[in-house]
């Protein structure tokens, strides 16, 4: 194991601002890094910086000898007339021989599911552009790939195909996350840029959740640390209070301790209060109405694509109706639909009397961009009036920490994950009945995440979520929608059950389209291979009746249930389980109805 990249006391401010100091990180060529923190503590800058792309106010970085790195951004940015082809071919060295250009683009092409290398960039929508600029890294066969935010704008099928590439890499990797579930399943090693910690930073081997059991420690015992140390500062003061006489005695380092004591306890009592959440919660109306609204029977095409075809389904106080489905499959139209500005062309929507609908729409296209941030959190004032009282406007930015310094600065230059917050600050002045939420998630830090799904749960009225964030709707949703992009629609559980659905179906698929590959037809009768298999055919059944019963028992054990990614494993399992029995009892009725 050796080192690709060792940084050494790393300091980067803009402005005023500090983003980290004396910050120190070592990359091995066996990493899988998650690098993670609140909005603003300098995880894109840091990543920018590794890529020399932006440059370091002071500090050290050793590379390995030439290593290659190779940086993929949250903005892809290509050239529109291009082909795919090209786009990948312009970033491949001019020393390597036309052949094995050509293999190297087309091998990228193919594992990002391109079928036509002569497709124009532009015409890609935001998912596909987005696993094109995947693909355009991969190309440069990197020996350690940055990645910014990565499964921005992928389904969850494309954050299932993203997830196997980087578990089956041959090269180390940091990415910036918030995405739990996915930080889970691909890093060894997750690091978190806060103030809350001396160094700046917290390292942890392991993945996500075990880096949350050593985070905790780690918080806990600087609590205690600060409870020690505010008991010996007590006492200090204590003694520097008797006066002259009773300190003659005393040697002049208790003086200079007490001093030292006073600054390592301000020290910890400012990292202990740094870790700062956003503090949301939504104002429902109390209305007890069992119904608040009925959707039966509802189709919707557009532009003679058929999104979704005969769909009921009720909202009632306490639901939380998830839509999960790949990009382009009608989630978001539904969620229009419900709202009431796009009309189904089948089917009835009925609203109780009265009845508050919000939407929090993922293009954000309610946020004018022109504005300062105070007018687009108090546009009427300097005031808000939230659940019946009045917020000064300053209490209320930094209720979604905003400094008051940031107050006169245009929306248009806050990041993404600041005008997210806007938009949650602005949902939570209204009271509502109905929240339609349109990837909420999108931008914010995992700490504003979860504060979001607490506020969430303990909201009183109905709650319609669209999101490609697997550990989000396992929390909150009680059902979900599948979308499965050809018109049609089944309701499901959880996330779980629907992507061991959807594996099943791709299983069938193949099965489909080994039928039709299938080469003419054989004599009935049994070949001698074919009789020693009919003869052990029953053994075999026992023996992978055997192995399902005990994948049921996995996804019913207690303990694997509440950890999400090891359920999905035996899910899968599960679903293959199934459909090697159920394959084997038909292969069986097959050859003894041919022996016959």
């Amino acid at each position: 194991m050796s080192q690709l990249i060792t940084c050494q006391e790393l300091n980067k401010s803009f402005g005023a601002h500090t983003l980290f100091s004396d910050l120190a990180l070592s990359v091995h060529d066996d990493d899988r890094v998650g690098l993670i923190g609140p909005n603003g503590s300098g995880k894109s800058t840091l990543l920018r910086i590794l890529a020399e792309k932006e440059s370091l106010d002071s500090g050290t970085i050793f590379r390995r000898k030439q290593v290659r790195t190779v940086y993929l951004g949250q903005e892809d940015i290509f050239d529109d007339n291009k082909t795919l082809e090209e786009t990948l071919e312009e970033v491949i060295g001019d020393d390597t021989d036309e052949i094995h250009r050509y293999n190297r683009v087309h091998r990228a092409l193919s594992q990002a599911k391109f079928k036509d290398p002569d497709q124009k960039a532009g015409s890609l929508s935001g998912g596909w552009k987005k696993r094109l600029a995947i693909a355009r890294a991969l190309v440069q066969e990197p020996d350690i790939l940055l990645l910014d935010e990565p499964t921005n704008h992928l389904d969850i099928g494309a954050i299932l195909w993203l997830e196997k590439i980087l578990l089956s890499a041959p090269f180390s990797f940091i990415l910036v996350s918030h995405d739990r579930t996915f930080l889970e399943n691909v890093t060894n090693r997750v690091v978190e840029l806060n103030r809350c910690y001396p160094t700046g930073c917290l390292s942890i081997k392991g993945n996500y959740s075990h880096f949350l059991e050593k985070r905790l420690e780690f918080l806990e015992q600087q609590q205690v640390m600060e409870s020690s140390l505010a008991n010996k500062v007590r006492r200090e003061v204590e003694w520097l209070r008797r006066g002259p006489k009773a300190r003659t005695t005393k040697a002049r380092y208790r003086i200079d301790e007490a001093h030292r004591l006073q600054s390592e306890l301000a020290q910890v009592r400012g990292r202990n209060r740094s870790d700062q959440k956003v503090r949301i919660g939504f104002d429902a109306t109390g209305r007890k109405t069992k119904k608040l609204m009925t959707v039966e029977g509802v189709s919707k095409a557009i532009d003679g694509r058929q999104l979704f075809t005969d769909l009921s389904f009720v909202l009632g106080p306490g639901v939380c109706l998830g839509m999960v489905g790949e990009n382009g499959c009608g989630k978001s139209t539904l969620m229009h639909l419900i709202y009431g500005d796009v009309p189904p062309d089948q089917g009835t929507v009925t609203r109780a009397d009265g009845v508050k609908i919000i939407l929090f729409d993922q293009k954000r296209e309610q946020l004018d961009q022109d504005v300062i941030l105070r007018t687009a959190l108090s546009p009427h004032g300097d005031s808000v009036l939230y659940q019946g009282s009045p917020v000064h406007v300053v209490t209320w930015a930094k209720r979604f920490l905003f400094e008051p310094d940031q107050l006169e600065m245009p929306v248009s230059r806050l990041s993404g994950g600041e005008q997210a917050r806007i938009l949650i600050a602005n949902l939570m002045r209204q009271s509502a009945d109905i929240l339609l939420l349109d990837e909420p998630t999108n931008d914010l830090d995992i700490g504003s995440i979860q504060v979001l799904e607490e506020s969430l749960l303990d909201f009183e009225g109905a709650v319609v979520l669209v999101s490609h964030d697997r550990s989000f709707l396992d929390t909150l949703t009680s059902t979900i929608i599948g979308f499965d992009g050809h018109g049609g629609t089944s309701l499901y559980a959880d996330c779980h059950q629907w992507l061991a659905s959807l594996s099943a179906g791709k299983k069938n698929d193949k099965k489909k389209k080994g039928k039709v590959k299938s080469s003419p037809k054989k004599s009935n009768k049994l070949t001698y291979k074919e009789r020693l298999e009919l003869e052990a055919m029953e053994k075999t059944i026992l023996e992978a009746e055997e192995e399902l019963n005990i994948c049921k028992l996995k996804v019913e054990d207690p303990e694997i249930s509440i950890d999400p990614a090891e359920l999905s494993v035996w899910c899968n399992r599960l679903q293959e389980c199934q459909d090697n029995v159920d394959s084997l009892y038909s292969r069986w009725g097959d050859l003894e109805k041919r022996q016959d």
